[in-house]
Protein backbone atom coordinates (compact mmCIF):
# COMPACT_ATOMS: atom_id res chain seq x y z
CA UNK A 1 0.00 0.00 0.00
CA UNK A 2 1.12 3.33 -1.43
CA UNK A 3 0.79 6.30 1.48
CA UNK A 4 0.87 9.79 1.04
CA UNK A 5 1.92 12.59 2.95
CA UNK A 6 -1.23 14.95 2.36
CA UNK A 7 -4.39 14.43 0.59
CA UNK A 8 -4.87 16.02 -2.79
CA UNK A 9 -4.74 16.43 -6.90
CA UNK A 10 -0.77 16.54 -7.03
CA UNK A 11 -1.22 12.60 -6.16
CA UNK A 12 -3.59 12.20 -8.84
CA UNK A 13 -0.37 11.00 -11.41
CA UNK A 14 0.92 8.66 -8.75
CA UNK A 15 -2.60 7.01 -7.71
CA UNK A 16 -2.70 6.04 -11.63
CA UNK A 17 0.86 4.28 -11.97
CA UNK A 18 -0.50 2.51 -8.22
CA UNK A 19 -3.70 1.27 -10.54
CA UNK A 20 -2.10 0.34 -13.26
CA UNK A 21 0.24 -1.89 -11.55
CA UNK A 22 -2.75 -3.11 -9.76
CA UNK A 23 -4.67 -3.77 -12.88
CA UNK A 24 -1.51 -5.79 -14.41
CA UNK A 25 -0.87 -7.61 -11.15
CA UNK A 26 -4.92 -8.81 -10.53
CA UNK A 27 -6.75 -8.93 -14.42
CA UNK A 28 -8.76 -6.32 -12.48
CA UNK A 29 -10.36 -4.48 -15.68
CA UNK A 30 -13.66 -2.44 -14.42
CA UNK A 31 -12.59 0.89 -12.69
CA UNK A 32 -14.69 3.21 -11.09
CA UNK A 33 -14.11 7.24 -11.06
CA UNK A 34 -15.05 10.13 -9.47
CA UNK A 35 -14.47 13.33 -11.61
CA UNK A 36 -16.04 16.66 -11.14
CA UNK A 37 -14.96 18.20 -14.33
CA UNK A 38 -13.67 15.12 -16.54
CA UNK A 39 -9.97 16.14 -16.63
CA UNK A 40 -9.25 12.59 -13.70
CA UNK A 41 -11.34 10.70 -15.88
CA UNK A 42 -9.49 11.53 -19.23
CA UNK A 43 -6.28 10.94 -17.69
CA UNK A 44 -7.18 7.30 -16.16
CA UNK A 45 -8.75 6.29 -19.60
CA UNK A 46 -5.71 7.77 -21.56
CA UNK A 47 -3.28 6.15 -19.38
CA UNK A 48 -5.29 2.22 -18.85
CA UNK A 49 -7.37 2.07 -22.29
CA UNK A 50 -8.10 -1.68 -22.28
CA UNK A 51 -10.07 -0.87 -19.04
CA UNK A 52 -13.67 -0.19 -19.12
CA UNK A 53 -13.92 3.29 -16.84
CA UNK A 54 -17.52 4.61 -15.11
CA UNK A 55 -16.80 8.05 -14.56
CA UNK A 56 -19.21 9.07 -11.77
CA UNK A 57 -19.86 12.82 -11.65
CA UNK A 58 -21.69 15.32 -9.48
CA UNK A 59 -24.91 15.85 -10.05
CA UNK A 60 -26.49 18.97 -11.30
CA UNK A 61 -26.85 21.49 -8.20
CA UNK A 62 -24.49 20.07 -6.51
CA UNK A 63 -22.62 22.77 -5.95
CA UNK A 64 -25.27 25.96 -7.38
CA UNK A 65 -28.63 25.70 -8.67
CA UNK A 66 -28.79 24.20 -12.37
CA UNK A 67 -25.11 24.06 -12.58
CA UNK A 68 -23.35 20.63 -13.81
CA UNK A 69 -19.44 20.82 -13.22
CA UNK A 70 -19.21 18.34 -16.13
CA UNK A 71 -18.71 20.17 -19.83
CA UNK A 72 -20.90 18.95 -22.00
CA UNK A 73 -18.21 18.33 -24.64
CA UNK A 74 -15.97 16.67 -21.86
CA UNK A 75 -18.64 14.22 -21.54
CA UNK A 76 -18.69 13.29 -25.29
CA UNK A 77 -15.31 13.18 -25.22
CA UNK A 78 -15.07 10.58 -22.17
CA UNK A 79 -17.70 8.31 -23.82
CA UNK A 80 -15.68 8.61 -27.04
CA UNK A 81 -12.89 6.93 -25.36
CA UNK A 82 -15.20 3.97 -24.24
CA UNK A 83 -16.36 5.66 -20.87
CA UNK A 84 -19.69 5.45 -19.42
CA UNK A 85 -20.31 8.50 -17.52
CA UNK A 86 -22.44 8.77 -14.69
CA UNK A 87 -24.36 11.54 -13.56
CA UNK A 88 -25.97 11.29 -10.04
CA UNK A 89 -27.20 12.46 -6.26
CA UNK A 90 -24.24 11.53 -4.34
CA UNK A 91 -25.26 8.29 -2.44
CA UNK A 92 -24.27 9.78 1.16
CA UNK A 93 -25.98 12.95 0.87
CA UNK A 94 -28.92 13.07 -1.01
CA UNK A 95 -32.11 13.97 0.59
CA UNK A 96 -30.42 13.58 3.90
CA UNK A 97 -28.89 16.17 3.42
CA UNK A 98 -31.55 18.41 2.39
CA UNK A 99 -33.34 17.64 5.46
CA UNK A 100 -29.39 18.55 7.61
CA UNK A 101 -29.94 21.83 5.81
CA UNK A 102 -33.47 22.53 6.42
CA UNK A 103 -33.61 21.54 9.47
CA UNK A 104 -29.75 21.23 11.33
CA UNK A 105 -30.58 17.57 12.14
CA UNK A 106 -27.31 15.10 11.15
CA UNK A 107 -28.68 11.97 9.38
CA UNK A 108 -27.51 8.54 9.18
CA UNK A 109 -26.11 8.73 5.66
CA UNK A 110 -24.04 11.63 6.59
CA UNK A 111 -22.71 9.74 9.71
CA UNK A 112 -21.69 6.87 7.45
CA UNK A 113 -19.92 9.52 5.42
CA UNK A 114 -17.61 10.58 8.60
CA UNK A 115 -16.81 7.73 9.51
CA UNK A 116 -15.73 6.66 6.10
CA UNK A 117 -13.71 10.20 6.41
CA UNK A 118 -11.69 8.87 9.12
CA UNK A 119 -9.68 7.15 6.25
CA UNK A 120 -9.55 10.23 3.92
CA UNK A 121 -11.85 12.00 2.37
CA UNK A 122 -10.75 9.75 -0.80
CA UNK A 123 -11.52 6.85 0.71
CA UNK A 124 -15.51 8.02 1.27
CA UNK A 125 -15.64 9.16 -2.26
CA UNK A 126 -14.27 6.06 -3.45
CA UNK A 127 -16.76 3.76 -1.32
CA UNK A 128 -19.72 6.45 -2.56
CA UNK A 129 -19.14 6.49 -6.58
CA UNK A 130 -18.71 2.64 -6.25
CA UNK A 131 -21.79 2.78 -4.95
CA UNK A 132 -23.41 5.21 -7.09
CA UNK A 133 -22.10 3.10 -10.15
CA UNK A 134 -23.35 0.13 -8.86
CA UNK A 135 -26.72 1.90 -8.76
CA UNK A 136 -26.76 3.24 -12.13
CA UNK A 137 -26.71 -0.65 -13.39
CA UNK A 138 -22.39 0.63 -14.40
CA UNK A 139 -20.94 -2.24 -12.00
CA UNK A 140 -21.80 -5.47 -10.79
CA UNK A 141 -21.89 -6.09 -6.97
CA UNK A 142 -20.59 -9.33 -7.27
CA UNK A 143 -17.56 -8.24 -9.22
CA UNK A 144 -14.30 -6.54 -7.58
CA UNK A 145 -13.92 -3.36 -9.37
CA UNK A 146 -10.90 -0.79 -8.68
CA UNK A 147 -12.36 2.45 -7.31
CA UNK A 148 -10.79 5.47 -7.26
CA UNK A 149 -11.36 8.84 -5.05
CA UNK A 150 -10.02 11.98 -3.92
CA UNK A 151 -9.82 15.42 -1.94
CA UNK A 152 -11.48 17.94 -3.28
CA UNK A 153 -9.57 17.90 -6.90
CA UNK A 154 -7.90 14.96 -8.77
CA UNK A 155 -7.13 11.99 -7.03
CA UNK A 156 -5.51 10.48 -3.28
CA UNK A 157 -7.15 7.28 -3.42
CA UNK A 158 -7.64 3.86 -4.85
CA UNK A 159 -9.31 0.90 -3.39
CA UNK A 160 -10.28 -2.19 -4.75
CA UNK A 161 -13.42 -3.72 -3.64
CA UNK A 162 -17.06 -5.12 -3.91
CA UNK A 163 -19.39 -2.63 -4.58
CA UNK A 164 -22.92 -2.55 -3.10
CA UNK A 165 -26.12 -0.91 -4.70
CA UNK A 166 -27.00 2.27 -1.45
CA UNK A 167 -29.75 0.11 -0.34
CA UNK A 168 -27.33 -2.46 0.62
CA UNK A 169 -24.89 -0.25 2.01
CA UNK A 170 -23.34 -2.65 4.44
CA UNK A 171 -22.63 -5.22 1.61
CA UNK A 172 -20.08 -3.13 0.34
CA UNK A 173 -16.30 -4.85 0.75
CA UNK A 174 -13.03 -3.18 0.77
CA UNK A 175 -10.52 -6.15 -0.37
CA UNK A 176 -7.30 -3.83 -0.30
CA UNK A 177 -6.37 -0.16 0.05
CA UNK A 178 -3.94 0.66 -2.80
CA UNK A 179 -2.86 3.87 -2.08
CA UNK A 180 -4.40 6.92 0.55
CA UNK A 181 -2.78 10.21 2.45
CA UNK A 182 -1.66 9.52 5.79
CA UNK A 183 -3.88 11.64 8.08
CA UNK A 184 -1.67 11.86 10.79
CA UNK A 185 -0.03 14.95 9.08
CA UNK A 186 -3.14 17.06 8.58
Amino acid sequence: MKIFAKPGHKNTDTVIEQVKAKVASTGITRIVVASSTGATALKLAEALPNCTLCVVTLCTGAKKADHQAMEETMGQTLEAKGCRVITAAHAMGGIGRAVKNKFSAIQIDEIIAHTLKIFGQGTKVAVEVAMMAADAGAVRTDQLVISIGGSSKGADTALVMRPANTHNFFDVKIDEIICKPGMSGL
